[in-house]
Order: C-alpha cells, then structure tokens, then sequence
C-alpha cells in the first residue's frame, strides 16, 4: 500500500472514531415509521426506539426521550421502560415545514448511551428568513474588485517530501485581500504532459495543518487545498493548538457588528484569490474548475460558486453558515450559532450576518452542484441547510444519508468524486 494511501485510511479511521461512527456494545436504535423519514405537513410522525446488545433487543431497560422541533426545547420528554424490548413514541405532528427530533437515552450498567433520530417535514418548502440585502452583489462586486488590486505575489516552495512518481506538491501562498495578507495553501500539481482540470478543496471549521491532496492528483487533478487564517498550514501542531486557544478563538464572531471588518470577508475573498491562482496555472486547462468541502467547506463551496462563475461545478457537504438568523425566528439557525447567544442580537450584527450568509450566496449560482447532508446532524441543523439549498436554482444532485450527524461515510465522497469526473468528462 502506497504511504499516501495508508495515510488516507488512518486519516479515515480517525474521523470515524472522532464521529462515533464505530459500533459500540449497546445501540440505542431510533427510527422514523417512514422508510424515507420524510411527512408531509400535519402528518402524525412516530418513532420506533429499541435498545440492543450483540443487536438483539434488551427487555427492562430504562429510557428517556425527548421530542423538539430542530434545535429547539423539547416539546415533550418522558421516562419509559423497555418491557417488550421496543417502544414506539407518538411524536405529534408539525403545521410547517421543518424537521422534528426524537432523541433518546438508555441506561445500562450504570451508564448512559444516546441515541436519535429525525423526521423531515416538507423539507423542499422550507423558507429562509435571512435577508437578502438589496446591495448584496454590489458590495461583493465592489469588494472583488478592490481586492483584484492587490498583486498574488505568489510563493511557491516544493515540499520534496510528499512529491511522488506522478505528482509535485507544493506549499504555496499569495497576497489576498489587503497589501501583506497572505493566503496559504498545498497545490499538488500532476507531473505528465498536458492540461489539467483543478479541485479547489476549501477547508472545514478550526485551526489545523493541511497536507494536500495527493490521492486525486494521481488520478489527474491539478488539487489546491487552503487554509483561512492567513498562516502557514505546514508548521507543528502545537503552534494551532495554541492559536486555537488564544488569538484565533471564536474567530467566526470577530467583528461581527461591521460587514467591512467581518472576519469572513477575507475568507470568501480568499476563495476568490485561490479561483486567481489555479487560472494563473500553465498546467491547468483553462476551463474546469470544481470546488468543494465540508461544513464550513460546504459554506465555501457555495460562497465561491456564488462569488465567481469561472467555478463549474461544486460539491458541497452539510454546509455551515446557513440561515444563521433562524434563532432570531424561533427556529435553528446555522453554525455557528451566534444568534442563539442572544448578546449578539443586536442590528449591526444581524445586519452583518445578511451579507455573509450561505443562503444569499445560494441564491447566486448558475452551475452544478452535488449536496449531501443528514437529517441527525446538530452541527449543521438540516433546517439551516434546507434553507439555503432551497434557493439554489441552477442543477442540484442530493445524496441524503437520513442517519448521519456532522460527519460522512466514504460512500459519500466516492459518489461525490464520480459526479465530478462525469461533470469534467462532459
């Protein structure tokens, strides 16, 4: 096995283990009486809750569940014991579109093991209430325009190290968005004659090195994978384990009361600047350009196709940022969440949010676009989501995995990947 490709497995693993996606001795099983979890509105919605060890049922388990609308208080609880082995919970209905959530916890042995599930609600009719302000493509035009000033400068080292037989990897950065800020990232660049199509992969939430993306180049992709936070993303953990805790903490709220000084602002031009490099590439083929991420890449990935149209295509995974003033309304909004804390509603900042969010970028894109979520994740509430991706008028593709929270199986990405080479080829 090729050390990239070991690399790639324990890397998997890893996130697998970090999800909980390993099976663990008790299972607290909860599931939608629809095979497809999906009502209609003023439908009655149920859910069958079992707790199993070696996947058969136990008897005289002691549970308790709580069913809410996504995000929100419990609407009903109660403690129940598992005579039969199985229950099955009546959880009401809803008079609109959204999701409502069963979630459930068993005691056993003297501990406790969760479990949930959630029933979608009409999920295609959901409505954003994020704003779209009137001069939102007038102060992003504007704003791309200032930062096209601004020369790339770009550095470009080779990380021998990490080259192989096929592929040259190197650590890049260029100047983004004001005179000395920089834009770092791992291009990985196939060695073979020709021209090439590009990913641009935009990064998850945090603060973390990056490696590149190795896998894919072999495969024939020139691949450009960056990081946000103007810094270098080869240096020693511990230098962003102290960033996360110290300057860098809570970043996503930094100067959240003005749309100019918005630390987003930087980042989504800094998509646009990466779009800059990869067309500044002799080995890139001019025309085929796809990006994607997850999570806070998913919201990227949207911004980007939103914010440039030399994007065709992109492959976003449960997208942040979406809808983030649905608390304000009474119902989930996305991460990260601020407007749940409620010293943050205030007019500036809410005003703020509106040029910033997904949902408005949403509305923008005029190309392809491969979507994949899950109804149980509470990172990313699929109401949040569903907001944004309701606007999306051009071509939609949806792999929905009902089961999931904020994480991803590997089937995921392998559809995702075929869908983008189908979307090259043609």
């Amino acid at each position: 096995m090729k050390k990239q490709t070991l690399k790639l497995v324990l890397l998997l693993a890893m996130a697998f283990i970090c999800n909980g996606a390993f099976a663990q001795l008790i299972k607290v099983v909860v599931a939608p009486n629809h095979t497809d979890w999906v009502y209609k509105t003023g439908e009655k919605v149920s859910f069958d809750v079992s707790v199993t060890k070696n996947s058969i049922p136990l008897k005289g388990v002691e549970i308790r569940y709580e069913i809410s609308e996504d995000m929100m208080d419990p609407l009903k609880s109660e403690t129940k014991t598992l005579d039969k082995g199985t229950l099955t919970v009546n959880a009401g209905s809803m008079n609109k579109p959204g999701f409502l959530r069963c979630r459930v916890w068993a005691k056993y042995d003297g501990k406790e093991y969760p479990g949930l599930a959630t029933a979608a609600i009409n999920p295609e009719l959901i409505q954003p209430t994020a704003k779209l302000p009137s001069d939102f493509v007038q102060f992003w035009d504007n704003a791309k325009k200032e930062a096209a000033k601004i020369p790339m400068d770009t550095r470009m080292t080779l990380m021998p190290e990490r080259c192989t037989e096929k592929v040259d990897v190197y650590q890049v950065s260029v100047q983004n968005y004001e005179p000395g800020a920089r834009l770092y990232g791992i291009v990985c660049i196939p060695k073979g004659e020709g021209k090439y199509p590009a990913v641009l992969k935009v990064p998850g939430a945090g603060i973390r090195p990056y490696s590149g993306d190795i896998t894919n180049a072999e495969r024939g992709y020139i691949t450009f994978e960056i990081g946000i936070h103007g810094i270098p993303v080869n240096l020693p953990a511990g230098i962003y384990d102290d960033l996360r805790a110290g300057a860098l903490r809570n970043y996503n709220n930094f100067n959240l009361e003005d749309k100019d000084k918005y630390y987003y602002k930087r980042v989504y031009l800094g998509c646009v600047r990466a779009v800059d490099y990869i067309y500044s590439l002799p080995q890139f083929d001019g025309n085929n350009l796809v990006v994607q991420g997850g999570s806070q890449g998913g919201a990227l990935s949207i911004v980007a196709a939103g914010l440039d149209n030399r994007i065709k295509g992109l492959a976003a995974f449960y997208p942040a940022l979406c809808d983030l003033t649905g608390y304000l309304h009474g119902r989930a909004g996305g991460w990260p969440h601020m407007f749940k804390d409620k010293s943050n509603n205030i007019p500036a900042k809410i005003e703020t949010s509106y040029y910033y969010d997904v949902v408005n970028f949403a509305r923008q894109i005029k190309v392809p676009g491969f979507y994949s979520l899950g109804y149980n994740d509470m990172v990313c509430p699929p109401t949040s989501m569903y907001s944004a991706l309701n606007m999306i008028s051009a071509p939609k593709e949806y792999l929905i995995v009902e089961e999931i929270g904020h994480y991803t199986y590997p089937e995921q990405w392998e559809k995702a990947w075929l869908w983008i080479d189908k979307l090259i080829k043609k």
